[in-house]
């Protein structure tokens, strides 16, 4: 078991809703002084967005952010070495798309990862059935490949997902992109099957963008990702103490 698992299967046990905010990488100067307000504020694990051009996943606002980080020069290896000098005992996690660990070297960039300090990845654009080659990378360096679950899963295809992803499942609470959304979506029924195969955390994401979805998706899950509610922030010109208040109202509606 990876050791993201370990310190997520601990945050459970204990009864705590694991809070995950989403960052990208480079998005401003001081954006590691983002990510440490985050995590003084309750941030349980951090997600970091590595930009990319033609991020699918990803609504306007992540797509914007993508653009800044890239427009400034932001690469794999400048935010891996920001990374790197940011001193957290939480977890953190990249998430981007696998045409960069392609050009960079499957071997090599589960190596980077784990040498930046970062113990888990989230690939959305790479199948299950194409991952073996990365996640054996990735096991020979402690880091947890996370797969996420959607809404259009079989049960045959859930259980497969949920039997294999490390760390954590994401359960995508909507068929769609990142982005601000009404109403509760399918999180609770993601997470009750996932249940029902594996003993995994599973954390509702896509989507979430108030403390009161936060405390609803909370309610029937392991913990929440917030990203694109926070991105609007920075975006906006938040400042790291912004992110702190951001966040702390997210910690108070899930605690």
């Amino acid at each position: 078991m990876k050791s993201l698992e370990v310190r997520l299967r601990e945050i459970r046990d204990s009864g705590r809703k694991a809070l995950v905010p989403y960052f990208m990488a480079g998005l401003s100067e001081d954006w590691t002084d983002h990510v440490a307000g985050a995590i003084h504020a309750g941030a349980d694990a951090v997600e970091i967005g590595i930009p990319f051009s033609d991020p699918m996943m990803d609504g306007v606002v992540i797509q914007e952010a993508a653009l800044r980080a890239l427009g400034s020069g932001v690469t794999f290896d400048s935010a891996c070495d920001d990374l790197a000098r940011l001193a957290t005992e939480v977890p953190l996690i990249a998430m981007t798309y696998f045409n960069i660990f392609h050009h960079y070297g499957i071997e090599r960039s589960a190596g980077r990862l784990h040498s930046s300090g970062l113990s888990g990845v989230i690939v959305p654009d790479l199948s299950l059935e194409e991952s073996p080659e990365w996640v054996a990378s990735c096991d020979a360096n402690d880091v947890a490949t996370i797969f996420l679950v959607a809404p259009s899963s079989t049960p045959e295809r859930l259980k497969l997902i949920a039997q294999s992803t490390q760390g954590f499942a994401y359960a995508s609470a909507r068929m769609a992109v990142t982005g601000s959304s009404s109403g509760d979506g399918e999180g609770a029924r993601i997470v009750k099957a996932i249940r029902e195969v594996s003993t995994v955390p599973t954390y509702i994401g896509i989507g979430i963008t108030t403390p009161e979805q936060a405390r609803a998706a909370s309610g029937v899950s392991d913990g929440v990702i917030v990203g694109s509610a926070l991105v609007q922030v920075l975006l906006d010109g938040g400042s790291a103490s912004d992110v702190e208040r951001f966040i702390g109202d997210f910690r108070r509606a899930i605690d």
